[in-house]
């Protein structure tokens, strides 16, 4: 195949069992406040213990662990506005959502600079790489995906059954641009697990978010990371290479090139779109909801 060697059928059930599973959670995490409580904060204090006692391993790197308590400061920093009213009373704690975000972009972008300078082409620490130029390409994609975050202004909590972040000015073309940036700069700098953690944990936060739970993107990104990093961490070797639930990524260097350049592409296009409008209507990005007039964002409004 193109962008993964063959794809066995239990490994494309495996997959869509992954998918399940993630979008499962981050619906059991959605129903209450207890249940969020219990899944990010009681859970990964009990395995954080397991994981210490166990010691470390070329999979479970520094890299893992900032990962995963990175992906839980962020479920916990959105129960905060899923559940309190502190981010009314102080204006500030809202600027900490886009700022979670455009940290772990930039953390990328710089880690895929890192892999294209690095010029890798065989076994590094474990995992087979190879580098070229889609590491710029990409890596210039996520500069503007950092770059395109905007509306944060916006941000609220529902106050329906199901308490959730809303973010109506993250619309669906930031959501499709970003998604294929993060599985291009998976598919380049984590290739032992693209299939699993570049496309389905991709996949997985925006199923919810175009068509039940539109708006919450951002905080299912955030829960889908946490489960999928947890697990990582507590079963290291179960999708690890080796593994029979693995799939190898192709390393054909056309494959890194045409997911590096859709990114571009699309981040590129959103970012012309939106200065577009920025200039047109004179909107200030730092105070402004860019997209309040597109249907998407009436949609969220209405249904919250």
């Amino acid at each position: 195949m193109f962008f993964f060697e063959a794809i066995p059928l239990y490994n494309a059930i495996v997959w869509l069992v992954v998918l399940g599973i993630l979008i499962g959670l981050n619906e059991f995490v959605r129903s209450s406040k207890l249940v969020s409580i219990s899944m990010f904060m009681v859970l990964p204090v009990i395995l954080t213990s397991i994981w210490l006692m166990r010691g470390g391993n070329e999979i479970t790197s520094w890299f893992t662990w900032v990962k995963v308590y990175s992906a839980l400061a962020g479920s916990l920093i959105y129960m905060v506005i899923r559940f309190t009213d502190y981010h009314k009373r102080h204006k500030w704690y809202i600027v900490l959502v886009p700022a979670i975000l455009a940290i772990n972009i930039l953390e990328a972008a710089v880690r895929e600079l890192q892999v294209g300078l690095a010029g890798f082409n065989g076994l590094v620490d474990g995992m087979y790489y190879i580098s070229g130029g889609w590491n710029y390409a990409n890596a210039a994609a996520g500069i503007l995906s950092m770059l395109l975050i905007c509306g944060w202004v916006g941000i609220y909590g529902t106050t329906g059954k199901r308490k959730d972040m809303v973010w109506p000015d993250q619309t669906i073309m930031y959501i499709i641009a970003y998604a294929v940036w993060n599985i291009s700069y998976v598919y380049s700098c984590a290739p032992g697990n693209a299939f699993y953690s570049g496309v389905a944990l991709n996949i997985a936060p925006i199923i919810p978010a175009l068509f039940w739970a539109k708006g919450t993107w951002m905080q299912n990104r955030a829960h889908t990371l946490s489960f999928w990093m947890m697990w990582v961490m507590t079963f290291p070797y179960f999708f690890a290479t080796g593994s029979a639930f693995n799939v190898s990524v192709s390393y054909n260097a056309a494959a890194n090139w045409t997911l590096a350049l859709i990114s571009l592409a699309l981040n590129a296009g959103l970012a012309i779109w939106q200065v577009y409008r920025i200039v047109k209507y004179r909107f200030n990005p730092l105070k402004d909801e860019i997209w309040t007039d597109s249907k998407n964002t009436r949609t969220i409004h209405i249904g919250n």
